[in-house]
């Protein structure tokens, strides 16, 4: 009886050992699946906020890409492709983090495309400034061209304006002035002798006698002469069988007669024969102005009485 009531207790024990060994293997269970539980949230949540993260990063990346677009900058070809590019980029990565869940590899390499993406978008943006400044410094260049060539232009018409001006003194130091001149009043007697008469009535031809100043400017060649002659009322004696205008300060003037001398500088006198074609001379003082290389040579005077 006592070797039955002393195996009793120890069959109590190991009972007692066993279902202690199940609790604490219960528990260590609960423990496990209570720590993997907490380790997957802990996945999810990382991921979650990790692809939160990553949509923030696109949605900088891409208002810096719209930020540079908005400059005045013309891009290149090159440029427009690599711009296309990175948008069409963005697009794709924005569909893959909208997805419910990513796998960890899925989410690596999420992660690797917008690491490269910041890349590309920094460089373009940096290319981007660089077109802006050469463009920038091609416009200052411009108008730096604008303005040299304002410059040359005015300088050109003011350069132009002198030599016109020039060409004017020229012109009008060249006209051949007179040094001295007289008229002297004839009647043509029927043998054809000339003989000097001071009286109107008689008088039928008169001869201008002259010399022309001296002028190294003047060509030494022959000179249309233009005589204009006034008769004592100022009305200008014209010949209707040869009548003409000439060109003179920019006027156009009728002239009495025309011929031409052979100016050669060297202090030669000229004599100009005009016979009066009708009505006769009258009494008072005639004005007679000689005119050649558009300009005026001098103006003399005679008398009849």
């Amino acid at each position: 009886m006592e070797n039955q009531s002393g195996q009793t207790p120890k069959k109590n024990s190991n009972v007692i050992y066993f279902l202690i060994v199940v609790v604490l293997a219960l528990l260590g269970t609960d423990v496990y699946l209570y720590l993997q539980k907490n380790k997957s949230d802990t996945k999810i949540i990382y991921q979650d906020d990790e692809r939160n993260r990553l949509k923030i990063e696109l949605d900088s990346l891409e208002a810096q890409i719209e930020q540079v677009n908005t400059g005045k900058a013309k891009m290149t070809a090159a440029m427009k492709a690599k711009n296309d590019s990175l948008e069409s980029k963005i697009k794709v990565l924005r569909v893959q983090l909208a997805k419910g869940k990513l796998t960890k590899a899925e989410l690596a390499k999420a992660q690797e495309d917008v690491k490269q993406l910041r890349y590309f978008v920094t460089k373009y943006t940096a290319d981007i400034e660089e077109l802006k400044k050469q463009n920038t410094s091609l416009a200052s260049e411009r108008d730096t061209l604008k303005t040299n060539l304002a410059a040359t232009s005015a300088k050109a018409t003011d350069l132009e304006k002198q030599n016109q001006d020039l060409d004017t003194k020229v012109k009008v130091a060249s006209v051949l002035k007179l040094a001295q001149a007289n008229v002297v009043a004839y009647k043509i007697k029927g043998s054809g002798k000339e003989v000097d008469v001071t009286r109107a009535s008689p008088a039928k031809k008169i001869k201008i006698n002259f010399t022309v100043a001296e002028n190294s400017i003047a060509e030494k060649r022959m000179h249309d002469i233009y005589v204009r002659i006034l008769d004592p009322t100022g009305n200008l004696i014209t010949d209707p069988k040869d009548a003409g205008t000439f060109q003179s300060e920019g006027q156009d003037l009728q002239y009495t007669y025309k011929t031409s001398i052979d100016f050669k500088d060297d202090g030669s006198g000229y004599t100009i024969d005009w016979v009066n074609p009708a009505p006769p001379f009258v009494k008072g003082t005639y004005q007679v102005l000689l005119y050649a290389d558009g300009g005026k040579m001098g103006t003399t005077t005679f008398s009849l009485k």
